[in-house]
């Protein structure tokens, strides 16, 4: 059993005020893997003057000594990946092929974007009469989610050490194990003391302490909706910067005049199932013309059909659904589906042959949805794909559109009228042809998806305050 009952905080381990243990565990077969402790606000009063004290000395340093830093954590990141993989694997289910080549492997890409934008990034220039500096905002309190855990906490940790901030992270309880392992990590590549601090606890009690703590200068925050507008609640009352990368219902547009249209509906309905659906930017409502609606479904099904689902330690291409709550909801969804009048063609409630324990979930598909149905507004973070038919651009467009959400977008066709109908998609990032996103590219989103952007550049400068110097 692993129970990880203490915090990183001020460069040591220290034992918890709580006497609270959560429970952690394997959604592959619902056993338990180990304890972490409950975290309080006394907790995080500790941290973030550990925190505090540090960044004090910390933002003293040059960008030589962050970019030898980051190069360092870079190094012993190497040396754990393994151990990482593990981790990643047992706690939320990820196989270990996907764990390999992109959850584990997406925090050496973001550690590689921060310390590339370092290296170029000037910090003071002169811009007409006034010198334009770029300082550290400070302490950065960072809440990260379960699904793809080492990114979402690279990316925000990298960008707060490029820029000179010290931080308190509040990792999910429910994949909490790689983040004490990134502590150790830090620890061993000389991130100094109190720069990087975890607590781990429960977001109502931890999160809210932490947004909510006056010495705290921002709030990066990845998760839910619903859970963003708490952060940003309790970040209101002392005026704090607020960073969120929130929901997404993402659709992906099939142009008439996509060059293959088997293998785009195959490429865009495995991607909605990758990583057993758990991704905020999944392109969940593939958007098809009447003209070829049919053909679409029919390579959907066989899609769905194909691909393998079972134990993550075995070769299969999905997993469990991370954790219980999560695996209840998908199959809600689901049901709420088939209520409304969506027809089920592949997929659906019952658990894959031979799979009695664990969150499994089969890739699922449902034809005949209309914009107007649950599954096609709400997202589901699971492996469910809904397919809708349109009759025309505009009207595929106008669907795209009709969301709350705008974190992401996919269009599938020749390259130049691909390129017309993205610009046309309210969203943070439009994928074009099944392109992956480039190097330092940012990453965020417009309306309920949240605000600020992530990654090389871009992330770095969320963590700068902006001061203008001028002369007489």
């Amino acid at each position: 059993m692993k129970d990880k009952l203490n915090f990183y905080i001020d460069g040591s381990w220290v034992k918890s005020e709580s006497k609270e243990k959560i429970a952690v565990i394997n959604p592959a077969n619902e056993e338990l893997i180990g304890h972490i402790s409950s975290g309080t606000k006394d907790d995080i009063n500790k941290a973030v003057l550990a925190a505090s004290n540090a960044f004090n000395t910390y933002q003293l340093t040059s960008k030589e000594d962050r970019v030898e830093l980051l190069s360092n954590i870079i190094s012993e990141y190497e040396n754990r990946y393994d151990d990482l993989v593990q981790t990643i694997t047992e706690e939320m289910g990820a196989p270990v092929w996907l764990s390999q080549k992109a959850q584990a492997s997406t925090g050496i890409k973001n550690l590689h974007e921060t310390l590339d934008a370092l290296k170029d990034y000037e910090f003071e220039k002169k811009e007409g009469d006034y010198t334009l500096v770029r300082e550290p905002i400070g302490v950065v309190g960072m809440i990260t989610p379960w699904n793809w855990p080492m990114n979402q906490i690279t990316t925000k940790a990298s960008a707060a050490l490029a820029a000179g901030c010290s931080m308190v992270l509040k990792p999910s309880e429910i994949s909490p194990y790689c983040a004490l392992l990134l502590a150790e990590i830090f620890h061993k590549a000389g991130v100094p003391a109190g720069v990087f601090n975890v607590v781990n606890g429960y977001g109502p009690i931890v999160g809210a302490a932490l947004s909510g703590h006056p010495d705290v200068a921002m709030m990066s925050f990845t998760g839910s909706t619903e859970a963003g507008i708490a952060v940003a609640q309790a970040s209101a009352v002392s005026v704090k910067r607020v960073h969120q990368e929130l929901g997404g219902k993402s659709s992906n547009i099939i142009l008439d005049d996509v060059a293959d249209l088997e293998k785009s509906v195959k490429g865009g309905a495995g991607h909605c199932f990758l990583n057993s659906g758990q991704s905020c930017n999944a392109p969940t409502k593939m958007l098809v013309s009447a003209k070829n609606y049919n053909k679409a479904v029919e390579v959907a099904v066989q899609t769905a059909n194909s691909t393998t689902i079972g134990d993550p330690l075995g070769e299969f291409r999905i997993g469990p659904i991370a954790n219980k709550p999560q695996y209840e909801k998908i199959l809600k969804m689901i049901e709420i589906g088939i209520n409304e009048g969506a027809t089920l063609v592949a997929g659906g409630l019952e658990k894959p042959e031979g799979y009695d324990k664990g969150y499994y979930v089969k890739p699922t598909v449902f034809a005949n949805v209309t914009n107007d149905m649950t599954i096609a507004r709400e997202e589901i973070f699971g492996p469910v794909l809904s397919i809708l038919k349109y009759n025309s651009e505009e009207e595929a467009i106008e669907i795209a559109n009709d969301t709350e959400y705008g974190l992401a977008g996919y269009v599938q066709g020749e390259p130049e009228h691909a390129n017309k109908v993205a610009r046309k998609i309210r969203a943070g990032q439009v994928i074009i042809n099944g392109g992956a996103r480039g190097t330092g590219a940012p990453f965020g989103g417009y309306k309920s998806s949240g605000n600020g952007r992530e990654h090389g550049i871009h992330g770095l400068e969320e963590c700068l305050e902006t001061k203008a110097i001028i002369m007489p």
